[in-house]
């Protein structure tokens, strides 16, 4: 069972997201509106796994996953778009991201990104 954050500032999504992830048997640790939220929810709930939407208003998710892995190098985040570019996808792997899903989300695939992500 993984401990899961999840980022994303559009509530459908998160709903969503924590539907597939707690049927798959993991736990909802934290749930963040901004990547600066997360950045400092992460010390306090310690998830083995964070789901980040890399489009957030207010904030760039790429540059949120290069704060997040420089403070917490020990931080598995999977990136999420609904925009599935190649150019996007290399760099946020580049970044550090352990992985990178499109949305809409589908179960199989994030539980197959955590299972991953927990073997790491």
């Amino acid at each position: 069972m993984a401990r899961v954050m999840i980022v994303d500032n559009v509530a459908f999504e998160r709903i969503s997201m924590k539907d597939i992830i707690s049927k798959a048997g993991h736990e909802i640790v934290a749930e963040a509106l901004t990547g600066s939220e997360a950045i400092k929810m992460y010390p306090v709930c310690q998830p083995d796994y964070v789901i980040m939407d890399i489009a957030m208003p207010d904030d760039d998710g790429v540059a949120i996953l290069k704060e997040m892995l420089q403070k917490y190098p020990e931080a598995k985040i999977c990136i999420c778009t609904a925009l599935a570019q190649q150019a996007i996808v290399i760099e946020v792997i580049q970044a550090g991201a352990v992985d990178f899903i499109v949305k809409p989300y589908r179960a199989e695939r994030v539980k197959q990104s955590i299972r991953r992500a927990l073997e790491q």
